[in-house]
Protein backbone atom coordinates (compact mmCIF):
# COMPACT_ATOMS: atom_id res chain seq x y z
CA UNK A 1 0.00 0.00 0.00
CA UNK A 2 1.11 3.53 -0.68
CA UNK A 3 1.27 6.47 1.65
CA UNK A 4 -1.94 8.13 0.41
CA UNK A 5 -5.36 6.81 1.45
CA UNK A 6 -8.10 6.80 -1.19
CA UNK A 7 -11.68 7.35 0.00
CA UNK A 8 -14.23 7.02 -2.82
CA UNK A 9 -17.37 9.10 -2.29
CA UNK A 10 -20.52 7.04 -2.73
CA UNK A 11 -22.24 10.23 -3.87
CA UNK A 12 -20.95 9.21 -7.31
CA UNK A 13 -22.07 5.56 -6.99
CA UNK A 14 -25.26 3.92 -8.25
CA UNK A 15 -27.80 4.84 -5.57
CA UNK A 16 -29.84 1.72 -6.33
CA UNK A 17 -26.86 -0.55 -5.61
CA UNK A 18 -24.97 1.00 -2.69
CA UNK A 19 -24.17 -2.31 -1.04
CA UNK A 20 -22.72 -3.84 -4.19
CA UNK A 21 -20.93 -0.62 -5.12
CA UNK A 22 -19.22 -0.51 -1.71
CA UNK A 23 -18.17 -4.14 -1.98
CA UNK A 24 -16.83 -3.43 -5.46
CA UNK A 25 -14.67 -0.42 -4.52
CA UNK A 26 -13.29 -2.21 -1.48
CA UNK A 27 -12.44 -5.26 -3.55
CA UNK A 28 -10.72 -2.92 -6.00
CA UNK A 29 -8.46 -1.46 -3.33
CA UNK A 30 -10.00 1.62 -1.72
CA UNK A 31 -8.97 2.44 1.86
CA UNK A 32 -12.06 4.22 3.19
CA UNK A 33 -15.68 4.74 2.10
CA UNK A 34 -16.68 8.41 2.18
CA UNK A 35 -20.35 9.20 2.86
CA UNK A 36 -21.56 12.71 1.98
CA UNK A 37 -24.59 13.71 4.04
CA UNK A 38 -26.37 16.86 2.80
CA UNK A 39 -29.48 18.53 4.15
CA UNK A 40 -30.61 21.03 1.49
CA UNK A 41 -30.07 23.78 4.08
CA UNK A 42 -26.38 24.03 4.90
CA UNK A 43 -25.63 23.02 1.30
CA UNK A 44 -27.89 23.20 -1.78
CA UNK A 45 -28.47 19.46 -2.15
CA UNK A 46 -30.14 16.60 -0.27
CA UNK A 47 -28.58 13.14 -0.11
CA UNK A 48 -29.33 10.77 2.78
CA UNK A 49 -29.34 10.44 6.55
CA UNK A 50 -28.44 8.10 9.41
CA UNK A 51 -30.80 5.32 8.30
CA UNK A 52 -28.93 5.01 5.01
CA UNK A 53 -25.61 4.96 6.88
CA UNK A 54 -26.94 2.19 9.10
CA UNK A 55 -28.10 0.23 6.06
CA UNK A 56 -24.74 0.37 4.28
CA UNK A 57 -22.58 -0.16 7.38
CA UNK A 58 -22.64 -3.99 7.13
CA UNK A 59 -21.22 -3.74 3.61
CA UNK A 60 -18.25 -1.58 4.70
CA UNK A 61 -15.24 -3.58 5.86
CA UNK A 62 -12.75 -0.69 5.80
CA UNK A 63 -13.61 2.72 7.32
CA UNK A 64 -16.94 4.56 7.19
CA UNK A 65 -15.99 8.21 6.83
CA UNK A 66 -19.15 10.30 7.34
CA UNK A 67 -19.02 13.93 6.23
CA UNK A 68 -21.94 15.93 7.61
CA UNK A 69 -22.83 18.91 5.46
CA UNK A 70 -25.78 19.74 7.68
CA UNK A 71 -26.73 22.43 10.18
CA UNK A 72 -27.32 22.16 13.04
CA UNK A 73 -25.35 19.02 13.79
CA UNK A 74 -25.56 18.26 17.50
CA UNK A 75 -29.07 16.80 17.51
CA UNK A 76 -28.08 14.23 14.86
CA UNK A 77 -24.60 13.18 15.98
CA UNK A 78 -25.79 10.28 18.13
CA UNK A 79 -27.84 8.86 15.26
CA UNK A 80 -24.82 8.89 12.95
CA UNK A 81 -22.61 7.39 15.65
CA UNK A 82 -25.20 4.66 16.30
CA UNK A 83 -25.29 4.00 12.54
CA UNK A 84 -21.66 2.87 12.75
CA UNK A 85 -19.64 5.88 11.67
CA UNK A 86 -15.90 5.54 12.24
CA UNK A 87 -15.20 9.22 11.51
CA UNK A 88 -17.75 12.02 11.82
CA UNK A 89 -16.74 15.31 10.25
CA UNK A 90 -18.65 18.56 10.76
CA UNK A 91 -18.13 22.03 9.31
CA UNK A 92 -16.81 24.98 11.28
CA UNK A 93 -19.90 27.03 10.36
CA UNK A 94 -22.48 24.32 11.10
CA UNK A 95 -23.17 25.42 14.67
CA UNK A 96 -22.41 28.13 17.22
CA UNK A 97 -20.20 26.02 19.51
CA UNK A 98 -17.64 24.02 17.53
CA UNK A 99 -15.70 22.94 20.61
CA UNK A 100 -18.84 21.46 22.21
CA UNK A 101 -19.85 19.65 19.01
CA UNK A 102 -16.42 18.11 18.54
CA UNK A 103 -16.39 16.97 22.17
CA UNK A 104 -19.77 15.32 21.63
CA UNK A 105 -18.44 13.33 18.67
CA UNK A 106 -15.54 12.13 20.83
CA UNK A 107 -17.90 11.21 23.68
CA UNK A 108 -19.96 9.14 21.22
CA UNK A 109 -16.89 7.03 20.48
CA UNK A 110 -16.12 8.24 16.96
CA UNK A 111 -13.03 9.77 15.43
CA UNK A 112 -13.42 13.54 15.22
CA UNK A 113 -13.24 15.52 11.98
CA UNK A 114 -13.70 19.18 11.12
CA UNK A 115 -14.24 20.51 7.59
CA UNK A 116 -13.13 23.79 6.05
CA UNK A 117 -15.02 25.33 3.13
CA UNK A 118 -12.91 27.05 0.46
CA UNK A 119 -13.44 30.45 2.12
CA UNK A 120 -12.86 29.15 5.68
CA UNK A 121 -9.37 29.98 6.93
CA UNK A 122 -7.07 27.42 8.50
CA UNK A 123 -6.86 29.67 11.56
CA UNK A 124 -10.51 28.92 12.38
CA UNK A 125 -9.52 25.57 13.92
CA UNK A 126 -6.36 26.70 15.72
CA UNK A 127 -7.96 26.34 19.14
CA UNK A 128 -9.50 22.92 18.53
CA UNK A 129 -6.51 21.17 16.94
CA UNK A 130 -5.91 19.10 20.06
CA UNK A 131 -9.48 17.73 19.84
CA UNK A 132 -9.51 16.38 16.30
CA UNK A 133 -8.28 13.38 14.36
CA UNK A 134 -8.92 14.74 10.87
CA UNK A 135 -9.30 18.03 9.03
CA UNK A 136 -11.16 17.93 5.72
CA UNK A 137 -10.22 20.65 3.25
CA UNK A 138 -12.95 21.29 0.71
CA UNK A 139 -11.41 21.94 -2.69
CA UNK A 140 -14.84 22.64 -4.17
CA UNK A 141 -17.82 24.41 -2.66
CA UNK A 142 -19.81 21.70 -0.84
CA UNK A 143 -23.09 20.46 -2.25
CA UNK A 144 -22.46 18.69 -5.52
CA UNK A 145 -20.02 16.20 -7.01
CA UNK A 146 -18.10 16.70 -10.22
CA UNK A 147 -17.04 20.30 -9.59
CA UNK A 148 -13.81 21.96 -10.66
CA UNK A 149 -10.87 21.85 -8.26
CA UNK A 150 -10.07 25.17 -6.48
CA UNK A 151 -6.30 25.60 -6.61
CA UNK A 152 -6.12 28.22 -3.84
CA UNK A 153 -6.64 25.43 -1.31
CA UNK A 154 -3.14 24.07 -1.92
CA UNK A 155 -1.66 26.85 0.22
CA UNK A 156 -4.26 26.17 2.91
CA UNK A 157 -3.11 22.55 3.12
CA UNK A 158 0.50 23.68 3.47
CA UNK A 159 -0.55 26.05 6.27
CA UNK A 160 -2.48 23.28 8.03
CA UNK A 161 0.43 20.88 7.81
CA UNK A 162 2.59 23.48 9.54
CA UNK A 163 -0.09 24.17 12.18
CA UNK A 164 -0.58 20.47 12.92
CA UNK A 165 3.10 19.87 13.56
CA UNK A 166 3.64 16.51 15.24
CA UNK A 167 -0.02 16.00 16.19
CA UNK A 168 -1.60 12.78 14.92
CA UNK A 169 -4.10 14.49 12.62
CA UNK A 170 -4.91 13.44 9.06
CA UNK A 171 -5.48 16.01 6.33
CA UNK A 172 -8.25 14.93 3.98
CA UNK A 173 -9.04 16.57 0.64
CA UNK A 174 -12.57 16.55 -0.75
CA UNK A 175 -13.45 17.86 -4.19
CA UNK A 176 -12.20 17.66 -7.74
CA UNK A 177 -9.60 14.97 -7.04
CA UNK A 178 -8.14 13.28 -10.13
CA UNK A 179 -4.74 11.79 -11.04
CA UNK A 180 -3.78 15.36 -11.95
CA UNK A 181 -4.94 17.19 -8.81
CA UNK A 182 -4.22 14.45 -6.27
CA UNK A 183 -0.43 14.91 -6.56
CA UNK A 184 -0.78 18.65 -5.89
CA UNK A 185 -2.43 17.89 -2.57
CA UNK A 186 -0.19 15.01 -1.51
CA UNK A 187 2.85 17.19 -2.20
CA UNK A 188 1.29 19.91 -0.02
CA UNK A 189 0.82 17.50 2.89
CA UNK A 190 -2.49 15.66 2.40
CA UNK A 191 -3.02 12.13 3.73
CA UNK A 192 -6.49 11.14 2.48
CA UNK A 193 -8.01 11.90 -0.93
CA UNK A 194 -11.76 11.75 -1.47
CA UNK A 195 -12.72 11.06 -5.07
CA UNK A 196 -16.19 10.51 -6.49
CA UNK A 197 -16.62 10.66 -10.24
CA UNK A 198 -12.88 10.08 -10.76
CA UNK A 199 -13.22 6.65 -9.12
CA UNK A 200 -16.61 5.55 -10.39
CA UNK A 201 -16.31 6.70 -14.01
CA UNK A 202 -16.28 3.93 -16.59
CA UNK A 203 -17.27 1.14 -14.23
CA UNK A 204 -20.29 -0.53 -12.65
CA UNK A 205 -21.08 -3.30 -10.19
CA UNK A 206 -21.04 -5.67 -13.18
CA UNK A 207 -17.76 -4.23 -14.45
CA UNK A 208 -15.79 -3.05 -11.40
CA UNK A 209 -12.30 -3.29 -12.88
CA UNK A 210 -12.30 0.39 -13.95
CA UNK A 211 -12.81 1.34 -10.28
CA UNK A 212 -9.53 -0.36 -9.46
CA UNK A 213 -7.78 1.26 -12.41
CA UNK A 214 -9.03 4.68 -11.31
CA UNK A 215 -8.04 4.17 -7.66
CA UNK A 216 -4.56 3.01 -8.62
CA UNK A 217 -4.09 5.93 -11.01
CA UNK A 218 -4.89 8.47 -8.29
CA UNK A 219 -2.86 6.64 -5.65
CA UNK A 220 0.25 6.09 -7.77
CA UNK A 221 0.35 9.66 -9.07
CA UNK A 222 -0.21 11.08 -5.58
CA UNK A 223 2.35 8.82 -3.87
CA UNK A 224 4.92 9.75 -6.50
CA UNK A 225 4.53 13.45 -5.62
CA UNK A 226 5.41 12.96 -1.95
Amino acid sequence: MGKILIAPSILAADFANFGQEIQAIEAQGCDWVHVDVMDGHFVPNITFGPDMCKAIRPHIKTVMDVHLMIAPTDAYLKAFADAGSDYITIHVEAGPHLHRSLQLIRDLGCKVGVALNPSTPASSIEYVLDMIDLVCVMTVNPGFGGQKFIHSQIDKVKELRHMIGDRDILIEIDGGITPQTGPLMSAAGADVLVAGSAVFKGGSVDNPAPYGDNIRAIREASDAAI
